[in-house]
């Protein structure tokens, strides 16, 4: 692809912005202790990167990260796969969770479609914390057992959470909307011991009882030896399970200890979707996660005391983990277990008023629906104590980052980010003390060695590629669980680039340092030998009034070429007519080229997503080319399962021809 036209600037921070964020402090420590030579950003990351033992050192040390054993050395092989970071080292993440707090001060404020805002202080939690942490040891649960969690996002799951960590156990967590099969897909593979679960839940103003999904879970997960249930949705006992309240009343006032773990010791395991085969089971350990947590919530997201930091998500998400994280620094967190469009759209702009949240994060489809939708968030509403929103899901659009600067002037720092589950973190994103460029993420983030390569290994500027990461990072997968010889996490992410992680992202490093993220690599359009990412044309397409979503794939063809389908949803009463698909043509040309204009234009009921919003558009892909729904796509994992439906009658057509 040509090189991206600089975009306007829409925000920079002011110098008292500048001079109190955390990354400029840590930037001056690293000066005077690790004869850093410059102050600019783009000196500090090239330093994260290429001093891999320097820089994590000095993220050890700055953070002052307590081992209970001290490591041996940071880095002793860099070879990736099989990286070891920290050897020797014994910790334990949730002692960091904790230590140095004021047991009157909030940690938490949490709200759902069930209960009102309320919060509970740091003394709350860690009383909590303990009385489940030894509840679970009186239930046998010990260093290296597996407690697997159908919770919402709820107070009691992120204390379940850290009493698990503390204890040394292994967390894993879905949300009640997944459906028994997803559920069992991911549970079963690491064959937990506990299963703590709630009776049902609210959503969108509708009750779901999931008394018989917690039937069929404990027949399907053989080697669950206790369910423990919290009545949220209703105060009925459960017949054969453990009441939530006997399990933290037996122990109340119970100390909370940690255990100490090696680096490497699993802290949770977080669940991929692929397209074929069950999700990869993917395991992260405390060392890793609270590395990555510490540089990852102080330099770039900038979490500081008296921010109260909210960020849109379910348990069956990795910005749970995320959020669970930024305790790890003296900011409190907001939860909220319910829809975000409910009573309307407006309904996360009056929590965040409610609960005085300073860092807004959502994803870009909210946002971009937000906006599509005419909403004015500080009409109405106080959001004043709000500087920052944070986006991620997929990319945001241009657009969407001027209504924002639009909706709240240009004292608030919109930072876009790219990461995901296989790290937990972010590999591009927000950086407090540069420019906002409209449609672009601000940086590569520190010690992520980020590049677009070609297909020959070729680092690309101003250009379009495979998004790489050519070094080693703390918080990428100790292993995948059930995969032994390491064969299925080689496929996922080194096949491609011998000794490189491949991401399966096309990004765009820009000669300023920013960066853009074109979709999903094995989405990718091919047409005439030129690779385009589907993002630029969901811009062009959703810029139409009459269209509220769409998919766009690149579909095989028998002649061994390929044509692109797109599919839209329009808005109610309009009709895909001829002037129409005229119009979708003419405004993708000009947006994006002549290359970009599909080769036929549908309309469908709606879009299919993953529970957490994501289009997907690989599983439509193989649909269309013959393969069954239910091989390439777990219907569970679905928002709309019924969406894939469509897809099937469309391929079943195309034989029939």
């Amino acid at each position: 692809m040509s090189q991206r036209s600089q975009p306007p600037v829409l925000w920079e921070p002011g110098r008292e912005r500048i001079e109190g964020a955390n990354i400029t402090a840590f930037t001056r420590w690293a000066q005077r202790n690790r004869g850093l030579g410059a102050d600019d950003y783009a000196s500090l990351w090239r330093w994260s990167v290429t001093d891999l033992e320097g820089f994590w050192s000095a993220v050890w040390e700055y953070f002052d990260v307590q081992a209970d054993t001290p490591y041996d050395r940071v880095l002793p092989d860099s070879t990736m796969p099989g990286t070891a970071w920290f050897p020797g080292a014994e910790l334990n993440y949730a002692r960091h969770i904790f230590r140095d707090r004021d047991d009157d001060s909030v940690a938490i404020r949490h709200a759902s479609e069930l209960r009102v805002l309320g919060e509970w202080t740091w003394g709350e939690l860690k009383q909590r914390t303990a009385a489940i942490a030894a509840g679970l040891r009186r239930l046998g649960v010990g260093r290296g057992d597996r407690v697997v969690a159908y919770l919402p996002n709820i107070a009691e799951c992120l204390a379940a959470f850290y009493a698990c960590a503390s204890i040394g156990a292994v967390w894993s967590s879905c949300s009640p909307d997944f459906g028994v099969r997803s559920v069992v897909d991911r549970f079963a593979q690491i064959e937990p011991k506990v299963l703590l679960t709630v009776d049902g839940y609210r959503y969108n103003g509708k009750d779901f009882d999931r008394r018989e999904t917690i039937a069929a879970l404990r027949e399907q997960l053989p080697t669950v030896e206790h369910t423990v249930v919290l009545p949220y949705l209703r105060d009925t006992p459960v017949d054969g399970t453990l009441p939530w309240e006997e399990l933290e009343s037996e122990e109340a006032g119970a100390e909370l200890r940690f255990e100490p773990v090696p680096f490497d010791h699993p802290l949770w395991v977080l669940y991929s979707s692929g397209t074929t085969g069950l999700p990869k089971a993917i395991v992260h350990g405390h060392g890793g996660i609270l590395l990555e947590q510490l540089k990852n919530l102080h330099l770039h997201l900038d979490a500081r005391p008296g921010d109260r930091v909210f960020w849109f998500t379910t348990t069956g998400w990795m910005m749970w983990n995320f959020l669970a994280s930024v305790l790890l620094t003296r900011s409190s967190i907001v939860l909220y277990d319910g829809s975000p469009a409910y009573p309307d759209l407006g309904g996360l702009w009056d929590l965040a008023e409610r609960a005085g949240v300073t860092i807004f994060g959502t994803s870009a489809s909210y946002l971009s629906t937000c906006m599509k939708a005419g909403i004015h968030p500080t009409e109405g509403r106080d959001l004043s104590a709000l500087h920052a929103i944070g986006s991620t899901g997929s990319p945001l659009t241009p657009e969407a980052f001027e209504w924002c600067y639009q909706e709240f002037g240009d004292q608030l720092w919109l930072f876009s980010t790219s990461g995901g589950t296989d790290l937990c973190s972010c590999l591009v994103g927000g950086v407090p003390t540069l420019p906002v460029y409209e449609g672009e993420l601000q940086a590569r983030s520190l010690g992520m060695a980020v590049a677009a390569w070609d297909p020959d290994g070729r680092e690309l500027t101003g250009e379009v590629g495979e998004l790489v990461v050519t070094q080693p990072a703390p918080s990428m997968p100790i292993y995948f669980w059930g995969d032994p010889d390491g064969e299925r996490l080689h496929d996922s992410y080194f096949s491609t680039y011998p000794g490189v992680w491949r991401h399966g992202d096309w990004i765009e490093i820009t000669e300023r340092g920013t960066a853009a993220i074109y979709g999903r690599s094995d989405s990718t359009i091919n047409r005439g030998g030129i690779r385009m990412g589907t993002s630029e044309i969901y811009r062009a397409v959703l810029a139409l009034e009459e269209v509220v979503d769409a998919l766009v794939v690149d579909v095989p063809q028998a002649d061994g070429g390929s044509a692109i389908e797109l599919f839209v949803v329009l808005d109610e009463g309009e009709t895909l007519d001829d002037d129409l698909i005229r119009s979708l043509a003419r405004r993708i040309r000009e947006d994006c080229s002549p290359r970009h204009v599909p080769d036929t234009v549908r309309s469908v009921a709606e879009v299919p997503r993953t529970l957490s919003g994501k289009i997907v558009e690989v599983p439509v892909k193989r649909i269309l080319a013959g393969e069954p729904a239910d091989r390439v796509a777990s219907r569970d994992s679905l928002a709309n399962p019924q969406a894939l439906d469509r897809f099937s009658e469309l391929a079943e057509e195309r034989k029939a021809e």
